[in-house]
C-alpha cells in the first residue's frame, strides 16, 4: 500500500470522528434546551405543606397560685376594712372632742381642757387633718396602695370601705356623727370618679 493511500485513509477517518462529534454535541444541546422548555411549560412548583400538625396543647390551672392570690386579697381587703374602722373611729372621737360632746365625756376615756379643744378644733375643721377632705383623701391612698393601683380591684375596695365603716359604728356605738356621714359620702365620689376614669361601671 502507498503512504498516499494510508494518508488519505487517515484524513477520512478524521473528518468522520469530527463529524460524529458534532452530532452528538448537537444532540446533547437539543436535549438541554427541551428539557428547560419542559420544566418551563410545566410550571409546577413543589412547596411544602404549611399545616401544623402540632397536638393541642392541655392548660392547668395553677391552684396554689390562684389560692395565694386570694389570700392576698383578702389580706389587702381586711387591712382597708381595719385602717378605715381607726380612721373613722378616731375622726368621730376628735369631732366629739372639738364639740364637748358630754355623753362622750361622760365615758371617762379622756379629759378636755381648752388646748386640746382648740386643736380638735383646727383638726376637724374643712382643711383640717380630720376633716372630710383629707380623711376621705387618706382612704382612697389606702384603697390604692393596698391594690397597686389596679382599676379592677375598684368595687373590691369600696366594699371593704363600707364594711370597715360600719365596724367602725359598731365600735362607736351607733351612727357616727356627721362630718363622718360627710366623709362616707366624700369616699364614694372618689370611688365613683376612679371607676368612671377607668370606664367601669359603678355598683354604687
Amino acid at each position: 500500500m502507498s503512504v498516499n493511500g494510508i494518508t488519505g485513509a487517515a484524513n477520512t477517518y478524521d473528518v468522520y470522528q469530527t463529524s460524529q462529534a458534532a452530532n452528538t454535541k448537537a444532540a446533547q444541546e437539543n436535549t438541554s434546551e427541551k428539557t428547560a422548555e419542559d420544566k418551563n411549560e410545566s410550571g409546577v412548583v413543589y412547596e411544602a405543606s404549611k399545616e401544623s400538625t402540632a397536638a393541642a396543647k392541655t392548660y392547668t390551672q395553677n391552684t396554689d397560685l390562684v389560692n395565694k392570690l386570694k389570700a392576698d386579697a383578702e389580706a389587702h381587703t381586711r387591712q382597708l376594712q381595719s385602717i378605715v374602722e381607726q380612721l373613722m373611729t378616731k375622726q368621730g372621737q376628735t369631732y366629739n372632742t372639738a364639740n364637748g360632746i358630754w355623753s362622750f365625756l361622760a365615758s371617762g376615756n379622756f379629759t378636755v381642757d381648752a388646748a386640746t379643744q382648740a386643736q380638735a378644733q383646727k383638726d376637724i375643721a374643712d382643711d383640717g387633718y380630720w376633716g372630710v377632705e383629707q380623711t376621705s383623701d387618706r382612704i382612697i391612698d389606702f384603697a390604692t396602695a393596698l391594690t397597686g393601683g389596679d382599676p379592677d380591684k375598684i368595687e373590691e375596695m369600696r366594699e371593704a370601705f363600707k364594711k370597715g365603716y360600719k365596724q367602725a359604728e359598731e365600735t362607736w356605738g351607733g351612727e357616727l356623727p356627721d362630718i363622718s356621714k360627710r366623709t362616707y359620702d366624700a369616699v364614694m365620689e372618689k370611688f365613683d370618679k376612679m371607676a368612671e376614669e377607668a370606664g367601669l361601671t359603678t355598683s354604687n
